[in-house]
């Protein structure tokens, strides 16, 4: 198990959106954060105290996260160096980036020398079967994006959380490094052999209740040219009975793909659909989950009425006004 608390490791990361993960763990497990480090040129400002390794250390934290996702997973000199540091002051690490801890000679030595321990948490730990498409007793809800981070996994959660208040049967399934290191379980669906992806998720939502509701972290998007295939894999994998679209309306292109624009809700919910209904014909949209962080509260309630009328099922940001009536619609499924 990784230790908590955590000294939430922001880097040099170039915007707010760069350190996602560490955002999802500061918003759905703020007990667990301590503060946040930040180098020289960091664009992201998790609104925590700003900490060096020594002031993390004596307030408590256990485990330095990287909570920087960057593309490529990267682990530059400068990254490395802080990381040694903190090995050498009795901190563990945890990492979802591609480029493993375990991978890095400094590292592994500082760890052996010092007795901190190097978590990879986007390495698969299981043997996942090949998908057969063989329809589970239980129920399932995908939110599927116009693009990569909008707020597919913070609709899962928020989604999740409505239903345990209410004392509904429902889990979210973790299926990248942010969800796993928020719940501590999961599968890393993007560093999954191909083949296996579909297994995974179907391994990850097996059969359970009738009245109950996997939630599945969502990842990628149809329409993104760099990450598209994790999304199908959830789709097929998932075999879900309900999509959630998810969007964030202030992008002006696909994230990392400048050439790209994003596409529209009707276009997702045309491509989407198909594409779940054939694994199970009986999945419908059930609602939309809008990102409405960068307007203001009138701004996001005009847009959110203005796509509901559009779209005739409900709108919502659930992070912003709670998921109740997402959850609410789902009720008739």
């Amino acid at each position: 198990m990784i230790e908590t608390p955590y000294l939430l490791f922001l880097g040099d990361a170039p915007d707010q959106l760069a350190a996602k993960v560490a955002q999802g763990i500061k918003d759905w497990r703020p007990e667990n954060s301590v503060g946040q480090f930040r180098m020289q040129g960091c664009g992201a400002d998790l609104g925590l105290t700003d900490m060096t390794l020594a002031e993390a250390k004596a307030a408590g934290a256990k485990t330095l996260v990287i909570g920087v996702a960057n593309r490529g997973g990267f682990i530059s000199p400068e990254w490395r160096a802080v990381m040694v540091e903190a090995l050498e002051m009795g901190y563990d690490i945890a990492s979802g980036l591609h480029n493993l801890l375990r991978d890095e000679g400094e590292l592994t030595a500082a760890s052996q020398t010092h007795g901190g321990t190097l978590h990879d948490v986007r390495v698969p730990s299981v043997g996942y079967p090949i998908a057969s498409g063989v329809k589970r007793s239980g129920k399932r809800v995908l939110a599927v994006g116009t693009d990569c981070s909008v707020g597919k996994m913070y609709t899962a959660l928020a989604m999740d959380a409505e239903m345990n208040k209410r004392g509904m049967k429902s889990t979210f399934r973790a299926t990248g490094q942010t969800g796993i290191l928020i719940t501590g379980h999961g599968v890393p669906l993007d560093a999954v052999i191909a083949d296996f992806m579909a297994g995974s998720v179907e391994y990850l939502t097996p059969d359970n209740d009738a009245d109950h509701w996997d939630h599945i972290e969502g990842q990628g998007s149809l329409f993104h040219a760099s990450y598209s295939g994790v999304t199908m894999a959830l789709i097929h994998g998932g075999q879900p009975d309900a999509l959630i679209l998810a969007h964030e309306p202030t992008r002006t292109h696909m994230r990392g793909l400048p050439d790209y624009s994003l596409p529209t809700l009707e276009q997702l919910r045309d491509m989407a659909l198909p594409l779940a209904q054939v694994v199970n014909p009986a999945c419908v949209v059930a609602g939309i989950s809008v990102n409405t962080q960068h307007f203001s509260e009138d701004e996001a309630l005009a847009y959110l009425a203005e796509v509901e009328a559009r779209m005739g099922i409900p709108a919502v940001d659930p992070f912003r006004q709670g998921a109740g009536r997402l959850v609410d619609s789902l009720n008739t499924i």
